[in-house]
């Protein structure tokens, strides 16, 4: 009887690793995909498997269900946008993002930029100081020092005043984040939690899977997202990055429902609970009157809504395409687009940090960019301090601001959300603060060839990792 135990295990073994290879040949996006984890749990099963279990899928299942509940309040957005007509120019340039997002183009919107962490965090403090019935906070990373205080010191002052106050961080980014943070906002009546953490063991394990969202909603009428998270850093006090050049925005008019049903649904997928009762859905109409919506994605989307996204602006293209981001580690397809863009004309520019701050993606992004520049991409590298800023500006009348890297984790792996606005007045201040950040850049001239040797050998085996990158 002793003996059969170990054939039972070995058994059980191979069928643990047989399943394992089964779903990655049925859900990986490319057969040199599928090969790669097939070997590897073959190869190394020991590791394999732990690795697939917590890497190898790109799809969050219980984040799809928890968002078909919330197809109600998206069919009453939907029906509400009868209200905020947009111009008859704009439908056909955005069609394609409202359809991959599931959101409404919708007119009446304000978008204010916002540059940098001292304006960003006064516009946001401000507004919570101001808020009268709820405030939703969203951060991927928040950081108990003076900025994460003086946030806290507003949410608790917020919250002492009657106003309901809700916060989501993710466990990730915010990994340091201490208990005592946590239980000031817990003792002043705040719920503040982290969706892993609130939905049990389980989500723990899903830690490939980010909420990289920077959201702040009040009383249903103002938002605020883009790059910035809660830290002295984004206030360029960190020495090792020096100045941190980063991009938020303000949003007043319907688009600030369509951010604070995104929130809803992070929430209702942490607790189960739904928020539609307890916020307002009627922001009005700004005076500004941009047309524009808001586009979220991630794993629990059915399709790669991030890679669309950036694919979209990029083919949709007709005369430029412009694109800021900290990371460049592209797949194949949004590589091939930016080449095509360039081959067809366009001015097609990229604006990345020369400024380390995660080694493997900045060392992966040399590994992509002769391929781009060869068809007449031009590649600006930001020297004063780090670019954290996602900012695309197509053509004179399209510009978007928001969380999503020009990576394969913000394509796939990372919730995100980024602003589309069909505006040329707004285009064109887009194009006046990124004209700014090409001054404070070099164009990239060396081949990889020409790189140090470090670079050279080892942006091709980082290429590797793009995947997870």
């Amino acid at each position: 009887m002793t003996a059969i135990w170990p054939l039972l295990l070995g058994v059980a073994a191979l069928g643990i690793v047989a399943f394992c290879s089964w779903r990655a040949v049925a859900s990986a996006r490319t057969p040199q995909g599928a090969i790669a984890w097939v070997i590897f749990l073959l190869a190394a099963p020991w590791f394999g498997v732990p690795a697939y279990v917590i890497f190898g899928h790109h799809k969050l299942r219980a984040y799809t269900e928890a968002r078909r509940r919330s197809r109600e309040l998206t069919r009453q957005l939907a029906a509400q946008a009868q209200d905020y007509p947009p111009r008859d120019d704009a439908r056909q340039r955005l069609i394609a993002f409202a359809r991959m997002g599931k959101m409404p183009i919708v007119g009446g919107n304000d978008a204010g930029l916002l540059i940098d962490g001292e304006e960003t965090f006064e516009a946001i403090f401000e507004a919570i100081e101001g808020a009268r019935r709820y405030v939703c906070v969203q951060f991927y990373t928040i950081v108990d020092d003076a900025v994460g205080q003086a946030l806290a010191d507003r949410l608790v002052a917020a919250a002492e005043r009657g106003v309901t106050v809700r916060v989501i961080y993710d466990g990730v980014g915010s990994y340091g984040l201490s208990r005592g943070y946590r239980q000031r906002l817990t003792d002043a009546g705040i719920r503040i939690l982290d969706p892993r953490a609130a939905r049990g063991p389980t989500s723990r394990l899903q830690i490939n899977f980010r909420n990289h969202r920077k959201t702040v909603i009040v009383d249903g009428e103002t938002g605020f997202m883009g790059g910035l998270n809660v830290s002295e850093t984004y206030l360029g006090r960190n020495p090792a990055y020096g100045v941190w050049r980063d991009t938020h925005l303000r949003l007043r008019g319907p688009i600030v429902s369509q951010l604070q049903l995104v929130f809803a649904e992070d929430w209702h997928w942490a607790t189960g609970e739904s928020l539609a009762d307890a916020m307002g859905w009627h922001p009005g109409i700004d005076p500004a009157g941009m047309t524009g919506l808001l586009v979220p994605m991630g794993p629990g989307d059915d399709m790669d809504t991030g890679a669309l996204f950036f694919f979209s602006a990029i083919t949709g293209a007709r005369n430029r395409v412009w694109i800021a981001s900290p990371y460049f580690v592209p797949d194949i397809d949004t590589l091939t687009a930016l080449s095509d863009a360039a081959l067809r004309g366009c001015d097609v520019r990229l604006i990345v940090p020369d400024t380390v701050d995660h080694y493997l993606p900045w060392l992966a992004a040399f590994a992509f960019f002769d391929e781009v520049r060869r068809a007449g991409v031009k590649v600006h590298r930001y020297q004063q301090g780090f670019m954290h800023q996602k900012v695309v500006l197509v053509d004179d009348d399209i510009a978007a601001v928001g969380t999503a890297n020009f990576d394969n984790r913000s394509f796939r792996l990372n919730f995100e959300t980024m602003a589309v606005m069909h505006d040329a007045a707004f285009a064109r201040e887009v194009e006046t603060m990124l004209t700014a950040d090409l001054k404070e850049c070099t164009l990239l001239e060396q081949s990889l060839a020409e790189q140090p040797l470090p670079i050279a050998i080892g942006a091709p085996l980082a290429r590797l990792l793009a995947p997870v990158l």
